[in-house]
């Protein structure tokens, strides 16, 4: 019983282009990642746009125990063949003027970037930095749609966002630090676009464009694949409808649409409509069926959960990964509580509509709870197995997040506004009450519109929330000085660790890679060599780490590691 195990996350980013508001967001996430991948070969970094590797995905698998017909899925359901682009796409990337990124089908962005940079200006009292809404092009004979990175994540394109996903890793403050890793190379995507071609597209850590659109949040939990999916769908249906009280992100606007007055805990809320389901865009379920393990399949399943937010915080992402870890090892030792709600669907809007937590929900059993009433049963019990495991005393994270969580349901109880340096929405929702009551303005004010977006603003010199945390406003786990080293290096304690030191040695000779595999070619041999990488806990720098340092040549490497992974398989 404790937080540790292989876990991973994976943020899709609001995308914007200021100086082109009808832009079509699937050629501007391509931008981006291409934009990423001169990044790296002006460092002379590790192999940008290595192909990744789809042979092993299944996406139509449902956990239930039953595959969707291919004729039946929805279109974005189909993430097992690479994403096409048509050629008036590549049309608008390669060679033509900006007025022609123009895309008549796709919703206008609301509100406009360069009034949510002037709102900010005046928040802080700053003059406004001069920008350059110039039009520009990517320039290239090589349009990359999806890149195998250094430190073992994967950007890509899809559908119409850029989305980073993070290697895998072993425990909550990790998942942070490659999550915070995720940020900074969207970044510097950004950055390499103004620099190189003096117009704008923006990026946005956020879960909806107020406009009826949600992207995901999502992350990954390995479990054992011996746990019935109908006491993990039990056990956490409550825990989802409720966890949003300690890690919301905070969202202006009620409804699919926002067109409600108001401010709510989640910015996901208003988009879930089903208990549990194989969807992730469409009928989106609370607990998602996908069995896509990218491991052993009859050992381990991937538990992939999309009913999150992206946080912008530290603390909240610790929070958020770090609390469901034990609630799956609750699960997964029968210890889960007996909570069942009579409409977890339904539960979810109504909590997130209410900041003030006094919101009631009814129970399977007639019981009527508040969001933290049901948290402090789900930690009681994980307080409990950890005191009889022992798990706490032996596992330090274990017990800082037993304490965290704790100090955060016990804040929240007592006055909600003292957990800003810590709780997302809290943060967001505090910052945004201070401006409305000093310049008297509704809910629905555009202003207040605009700070919704620029919250989520990547760039550290307009985001509200990087402002806020350059300030030391919200509290922080790791420096930049991790982050900046999480960009290029992998985790060492997980496979990612060989996925990522490949492309940075033997880089010329890496033709794909995915989660489960990387794919060699050898000079002087017929074919490629995949090497297999099953075991999420195999290919660490711990295994394998002496052959990086012995300077071989890639025959003689792939060899090695093709022996060494079989051994620790």
């Amino acid at each position: 019983m404790s937080v540790n195990r292989v876990m991973g996350l994976e943020t899709e980013y609001g995308v914007l282009a200021p100086g082109a508001p009808r832009a079509n967001s699937t050629v501007l996430s391509a931008r981006i990642v291409n934009a990423y991948a001169d990044v790296v070969r002006a460092g002379g970094g590790q192999l940008a746009g290595t192909p990744w590797d789809y042979s092993d995905e299944s996406p139509l698998l449902d956990a239930r125990g039953w595959r969707v017909r291919r004729s039946e899925a929805d279109p974005t359901q189909l993430t097992d063949a690479p994403r096409e682009l048509t050629a008036e796409e590549i049309a608008l990337i390669d060679a033509v003027p900006q007025n022609a990124l123009y895309d008549d089908e796709a919703p206008a962005a609301r509100p406009s970037s360069r009034a949510v940079d002037h709102l900010g200006d005046a928040l802080y009292r700053e003059e406004p930095e001069s920008a350059n809404d110039a039009g520009g092009r990517l320039e290239g004979e090589h349009v990359v749609m999806n890149m195998v990175l250094g430190n073992g994540a994967r950007l890509y394109v899809d559908h119409a966002h850029p989305e980073y996903s993070s290697p895998e890793v072993t425990n909550p403050l990790d998942a942070v630090l490659w999550d915070q890793a995720g940020d900074r190379v969207a970044l510097a995507a950004m950055e390499q676009i103004a620099a190189e071609h003096g117009d704008e597209v923006l990026l946005y850590k956020n879960n909806t464009d107020n406009k009826g659109v949600s992207y995901g949040a999502h992350e990954n939990y390995l479990m054992p694949r011996a746990v019935a999916f109908d006491a993990i769908s039990a056990g956490l249906l409550p825990f989802f409808a409720t966890r949003q009280i300690i890690c919301g992100a905070g969202r202006v606007g009620l409804g699919i649409a926002g067109t409600e007055t108001g401010f709510q805990i989640s910015q996901r809320a208003d988009f879930f409509e089903a208990e549990v389901g194989l969807e992730t865009t469409i009928r989106r379920p609370l607990v998602n069926t996908r069995d896509e393990p990218h491991a052993e399949w009859g050992k381990y399943r991937r538990l992939h959960v999309i009913a999150g937010d992206a946080n912008l915080g530290q603390v909240s992402t610790y929070l958020r990964v770090g609390t469901t870890a034990l609630v799956l090892s609750l699960i997964e030792s029968g210890r889960a509580p007996a909570v069942a709600l009579a409409d977890p669907v339904a539960a979810v809007a109504r909590i997130s509509h209410d900041p003030g937590l006094r919101t009631v929900v009814e129970l399977a059993d007639g019981r009527r709870l508040t969001a933290l009433e049901i948290q402090e049963i789900y930690l009681d019990a994980a307080t409990a197995w950890c005191a009889e495991t022992g798990s706490a005393t032996a596992d330090p994270q274990t017990a800082d997040v037993l304490k965290r969580w704790r100090a955060t349901l016990d804040g929240l109880r007592r006055d909600v506004s003292s957990m800003a340096s810590t709780v997302d929405w809290v943060a967001k929702h505090h910052l945004m009450n201070q401006y409305r009551d000093r310049h008297g303005l509704a809910w629905d004010d555009p202003r207040i519109a605009a700070m919704d977006l620029q919250w989520a603003d990547l760039r550290p010199e307009k985001g509200l929330f990087r402002r806020l945390e350059a300030r030391g406003r919200v509290e922080r786990l790791v420096t930049e000085e991790r982050i900046a080293r999480a960009v290029v290096v992998p985790p060492e304690d997980t496979r990612a660790y060989v996925r990522g030191r490949a492309l940075e040695r033997y880089r010329r000779h890496v033709v794909g890679a995915n989660w489960d595999s990387v794919v060699f070619a050898v000079p002087g041999r017929r074919g490629v060599k995949r090497i297999p990488l099953l075991e999420p806990g195999a290919g660490t720098r711990r295994d394998i780490g002496a052959l990086f340092d012995a300077q071989l040549d890639v025959a003689e490497f792939v060899d090695q590691l093709a022996a060494s992974v079989d051994t620790s398989a």
